[in-house]
């Protein structure tokens, strides 16, 4: 019987097996991250995608336990990712803050660390303390997200580890293809957030047409196209029936021409960038101020027992 979507694998340039399609949970409440995992996991889900900005690491934690319970899993058996927050970089900071994000995913290890943004002139040190982490074993890949050649070329210049893996928005809107070609030279895989695009991609008219042709919607369609790039998708769903249908890819194929159509709507257009950040050079005073999502059940979800 053929490998599923939520069964395949890659291999990262440390030999470790990453799922190459999970689920995301950017702007969830801790409950709604929670009951996500948990539904995810029931359905054949195997990566888990958080961040520390993110204010749901306890709500995942909370998720990851129940569903390991639930359906009779063990934690090697899940594939979890979380991210050094923009706030906390620098090497001491980084190690000093990752371990209490492990103490609210209830874990004692990640299968992959990243750094959310590469912060001006903190971020290689950021990198030399995930390079620690890795080494004593508390993350089993690391990597970056959001960055580009130029990030990747510092990180080069240090003569150790590059990372595994670099998280970049990647959707039919922004496909990033030198950067994808930087990294396939360098061994790096591609990860997408925001794989869908948005409102503009799933309405797109060719798109659309492409969906009907396949018998399948445009969220669908583009996860395809996202999967045929080979980029590592998580889509994110608070809701049972997206979540399957998310997943449900495996049947239909696109054609070198579908590919081509889709791979022309290319606008290199990012929703936000380095310099939408007050920590960027040059953007001190008119940029996004950093912050971490508050959500009001979060000490719940920290003290919330597990059900046996």
């Amino acid at each position: 019987m053929a490998e599923t979507i939520l069964q395949k694998t890659t291999k990262l340039s440390n030999g470790v097996l990453m799922p190459v399609f999970g689920l995301g949970v950017w702007k969830s409440s801790n409950e709604q991250a929670a009951n996500s995992v948990r539904t995810a996991v029931k359905h054949g889900y195997r990566l888990i995608d958080t961040a520390k900005q993110y204010g749901n690491e306890a709500g995942v934690g909370y998720g990851i336990q129940q569903a390991l319970v639930e359906n009779h899993l063990n934690r090697k058996d899940l594939f979890v990712t979380t991210k050094i927050y923009n706030g906390d970089q620098g090497y001491e900071s980084t190690l000093e803050n990752f371990d209490e994000q492990l103490k609210r995913l209830r874990l004692t290890y990640v299968d992959l660390l990243l750094i959310h943004w590469p912060v001006d002139d903190k971020y290689v040190d950021t990198w030399k303390a995930l390079e620690k982490i890795y080494h004593e074993g508390k993350a089993r890949a690391i990597g970056v997200s959001n960055f580009d050649e130029s990030n990747l070329a510092e990180l080069e210049k240090l003569n150790g580890l590059m990372p595994q893996v670099n998280q970049m928005e990647f959707n039919p809107l922004v496909q990033e293809e030198h950067l994808l070609n930087k990294m396939n030279g360098l061994g790096i895989a591609m990860e997408a957030w925001s794989p869908l695009g948005g409102g503009e991609a799933l309405t797109d008219p060719a798109v659309k047409k492409i969906a009907d042709k396949h018998g399948k919607t445009s969220a669908q369609t583009i996860l395809r196209f996202d999967y045929q790039m080979g980029v590592i998708t998580i889509p994110k769903s608070v809701h049972e029936e997206r979540i399957i249908a998310n997943s449900q890819i495996d049947d239909f194929e696109l054609s070198d021409a579908e590919m081509k159509q889709i791979q022309a709507m290319d606008k290199e257009q990012r929703s936000i960038w380095h310099g939408d950040f007050a920590w960027h050079k040059g953007s001190e005073e008119t940029g996004t101020k950093d912050s971490i999502s508050h959500w009001d059940d979060t000490d719940e979800y920290l003290n919330k027992e597990v059900t046996y």
